[in-house]
């Protein structure tokens, strides 16, 4: 079985790939490069992709911070300190149609190199009100592939893989943590400094920090 994973660099997409592996996949990495500020994160992808001992990683640059939209592609300043409690309000880092342009590019390559799922670490339950990490946006965008590419004419359905949809953070991080995946090769921050430490205060960071008490693990990126 092959797969293509879109690997952003981050924990979840990290601990999402390393689970389809274990499962039996061989891995296709797809990483993009869409002008956001943290671009950063593209380089912990090659770390990460390296260690998975993918088959293949691409890495494409789309240029979503021409349209703007999103404080994720310098499009009003990050948000620090939010209040993360569900309210329904779709932050200023959503990015607009995002994962649907990514899923896109991800079911472009998976019929070039046959392969019958896409991978995404998106979760639905710790994650900051984004409209594209529910199930039911995934469910269908599936169906929508069966009846887009020729792959689904033929009665060949591809499946989207999404592992982490109904996981804790904390639990995301517990079942990496016994693949003994390497967290340190990871970037989560929205808004780093310079030289990469992470703010401690964007919605990611704190999601972060909060996953790993909450799994009583340490976070390596906290020892620099």
């Amino acid at each position: 079985m092959k797969a293509v994973v879109l690997l952003s660099g981050g924990l979840d997409s990290y601990t999402a790939a390393a689970m389809a592996a274990r499962d039996g996949y061989e891995l296709c990495a797809l990483t993009v490069g869409y002008g956001q500020v943290h671009a950063r994160e593209v380089e912990a992808a090659r770390r990460v992709a390296a260690a998975l001992d993918v088959m293949q990683h691409v890495r494409l640059q789309v240029d979503l911070a021409s349209f703007g939209g999103s404080a994720l592609v310098g499009d009003g300043e990050i948000p620090k300190d939010r209040d993360l409690s569900p309210s329904g309000e779709i932050p200023s880092t959503y990015v607009p149609a995002r994962n649907t342009i990514f899923l896109s590019l991800a079911l472009a390559w998976a019929e070039v190199v046959g392969a019958t799922a896409i991978v995404i670490g998106v979760n639905a339950l710790d994650y900051s009100g984004y409209p594209d990490c529910r199930p039911e946006y995934l469910e269908a965008f599936e169906r929508m592939a069966a009846l887009a590419t020729r792959a689904g004419v033929h009665g060949s359905r591809l499946r989207i893989l999404a592992p982490l949809i109904r996981m804790s953070k904390a639990e995301i991080i517990r079942t990496g943590t016994a693949l003994h995946l390497d967290y340190s090769l990871t970037h989560s921050c929205y808004h780093p400094a310079p030289d990469g430490r992470p703010c401690g205060r964007c919605d990611s960071c704190r999601l972060r920090a909060k996953g790993f008490s909450e799994a009583g693990v340490a976070d390596p990126l906290l020892a620099w």
